[in-house]
């Protein structure tokens, strides 16, 4: 098949996978369309919202719909590594053998990400960079697809470990969560109320999803546009000539190289979703938000005067 016709049937699949998470999922749209193009691009995701907007339940029908396997981690402080990697005991033969954790799937849900100490933080970090563990000086490669969606509670700060900008950068996206509307709600307490099951299909393979993380890498794109991302990341960087005043005022630290390679990791994403073959500068600055918010630092000044990583984001247009 040529990538023109495999964009084409990409675009099918992705709207009837849309319509099955629909099934359970109510209205967030947007939320769901930045996961999916995270899973496609092969990036991670950072859930931010309060408890109760269904985070868990969203991942679980994505899952199940992309027919991966799904495990749930609920980070605490007193996870330790171990209880996510797994760990080695002696057999029966008294030979040592590896027990696999649960980070050994297609899709983790890392629950309440910073809640636990940075060294077991820090434990997802070589899965999500490098797509292998090292356990015991063994090397243990994960299967693909592989993909971590962690959730953050904003409201909640009491015993908590903010996560080091470090692997905030391992994150291709970083989602905020809001309450639906009144209209979406009255449709969640109805659905959720009464005793139908929804059944969710499976619609892709493994294999399937791979193919088309390597056809979104085969999509070309033109060097105006490549230019136009690497100069809008350019632009958050404080020091730099390009910085406009408001990133000079408002901001302590900028993007790094790895924001320029997802914003056009995605933009192919969303240009493909869109049916197109390859991606403008309208693609780049529809994932833009997502993909740098979590990436600029701002200091005292914009907290005090209530300038938002939105508001900075999309002056950089």
């Amino acid at each position: 098949m040529s990538d023109v016709a495999a964009i084409e049937n990409f675009v099918k699949q992705f709207k009837d996978l849309k319509t099955e998470v629909a099934k359970v999922i109510v209205g967030q749209d947007a939320v769901v369309n930045q996961i999916l193009i995270s899973v496609f691009s092969g990036g991670h995701a950072l859930l931010i919202g309060v408890p109760g907007l269904a985070k868990t339940l969203m991942v679980n029908t994505i899952a199940q719909a992309l027919g991966l396997d799904f495990k749930r981690i609920q980070f605490t402080p007193d996870l330790m590594p171990s209880d996510i990697l797994g760990s080695e005991i002696l057999d029966e033969d008294r030979r040592f053998k590896f027990i696999k954790g649960p980070i050994f799937s297609n899709i983790i849900l890392a629950d309440e990400i910073n809640r636990t100490p940075p060294k077991t933080q820090a434990a997802l970090l070589e899965a999500m960079q490098e797509r292998a563990v090292t356990v015991a000086g063994h090397h243990y490669k994960l299967d693909l697809p592989y993909f971590v969606l962690a959730t953050q509670n904003p409201i909640e700060q009491e015993g908590t470990y903010p996560l080091p900008e470090a692997q905030l950068d391992r994150f291709m996206f970083a989602i905020n969560l809001d309450y639906p509307t009144f209209e979406e709600e009255v449709q969640v307490v109805k659905a959720t109320t009464n005793d139908n099951k929804v059944k969710v299909n499976a619609l892709f393979s493994a294999k399937e999803i791979v193919e088309f993380q390597h056809l979104i890498r085969r999509i070309p794109v033109a060097d105006n546009v490549i230019e136009y991302a690497v100069s809008m990341v350019g632009k958050t960087r404080p020091n730099s000539d390009q910085a406009p005043e408001i990133v000079k005022n408002y901001l302590d630290w900028g993007a790094g190289p790895r924001a320029s390679q997802n914003l056009i990791l995605a933009a192919k994403t969303h240009a493909a979703v869109n049916g197109k073959f390859s991606p403008d500068i309208e693609n780049v600055q529809a994932v833009a938000e997502g993909i740098l918010t979590h990436r600029i630092i701002k200091n005292y000044k914009a907290e005090a005067e209530g300038i938002s990583e939105s508001d900075i984001i999309k002056s950089l247009f």
